[in-house]
């Protein structure tokens, strides 16, 4: 799927190692600090997880990696190169693709033609072959059916392409979300909560499935699930109240006391069996004694 073509040849974003690098984030919504000097890493053709309780500012970290919020202060690099200046429409251009929490499909087009949507970006015809239905625009059309319908494939519902979405489960509608993002043979996948509305027995086929993906591109993952977190992520970051409060494998945040505290919006005296014990709550579940709820 990754093979270069999602970056044009003279694009600066197309040279280096698909590394993501955050330096020094800080942003502030009037006098609410939400990322107070935040930095991280996320490694080539691996999955790192961003934790944390509601309000931690996960959502608000990837926007600024969208180009949906500008940072008070700091830096973000791909690739080797600076973003400067991101903007969302140039996030395909750029091979960043992200999901959102939301589904987002268009109900009055197909399936295969919601993720022809995501491939825009590797369209060759332009405007007015288009505009004139000359036989390039035809052709190209075709590539891109062609190309989508192998995103489809990829996310296990290649039978789906002629259906409509609203005659789709939920699960299937998630599926075809992220095969739109795959579309646009992205080099970096930013996933918001994939698992949000899934069912427990559908979760180790996504965790799966996340996993092939970073076999082909850098992938930064934020959800509430802790089991599908510790069981795709090479490495995690955690976030509580704007602030990086820990970081690393997923065993060594699962032992972290300070992680526990966050989780539980208390003292923790015997972190590891208390947090790994919780580690399947579901999203919406508080948590015996907690402080801020056991929602991640």
């Amino acid at each position: 799927m990754n093979d270069g073509s999602a970056v044009d040849a003279g694009n600066p974003y197309s040279a280096g190692s698909d590394r993501l690098e955050v330096q020094g984030i800080t942003v502030h919504f009037g006098g609410l600090l939400a990322l107070d000097d935040v930095s991280l890493t996320a490694g080539s053709r691996q999955v790192t997880g961003i934790i944390g309780p509601n309000g931690a500012g996960k959502t608000t970290l990837l926007n600024v990696l969208c180009g949906f919020v500008r940072p008070a202060a700091g830096v973000v690099s791909f690739g080797g190169q600076e973003l400067r200046r991101i903007r969302p429409h140039h996030l395909a251009k750029m091979g960043i693709a992200r999901t959102l929490q939301g589904i987002g499909l268009f109900s009055g087009l197909s399936v295969i033609e919601n993720v022809m949507i995501g491939a825009t970006s590797l369209a060759k015809a332009g405007f007015w072959s288009g505009l004139l239905g000359l036989p390039r625009s035809d052709a190209d059309e075709q590539r891109l059916r062609d190309h989508s319908q192998q995103a489809l494939e990829l996310v296990g519902i290649g039978d789906y392409a002629d259906a409509m979405p609203d005659t789709l489960a939920h699960g299937q509608r998630k599926r075809v979300a992220l095969a739109r993002a795959l579309a646009a043979r992205p080099r970096l996948l930013l996933l918001d909560e994939p698992a949000s509305g899934l069912a427990e027995s559908e979760l180790a086929e996504l965790g799966d499935l996340i996993t092939s993906l970073a076999q082909q591109c850098t992938v930064v993952v934020i959800e509430h699930r802790m089991d599908l977190m510790m069981s795709v992520c090479e490495q995690i970051f955690v976030l509580d109240f704007g602030k990086v409060i820990a970081s690393g494998t997923p065993e060594q945040v699962q032992a972290n006391p300070a992680v526990t505290a966050a989780y539980l919006g208390t003292d923790v005296t015997q972190a590891p069996s208390e947090f790994g014990s919780l580690a399947s709550t579901d999203a919406n579940e508080a948590a015996p004694g907690s402080g801020r709820g056991a929602s991640w």
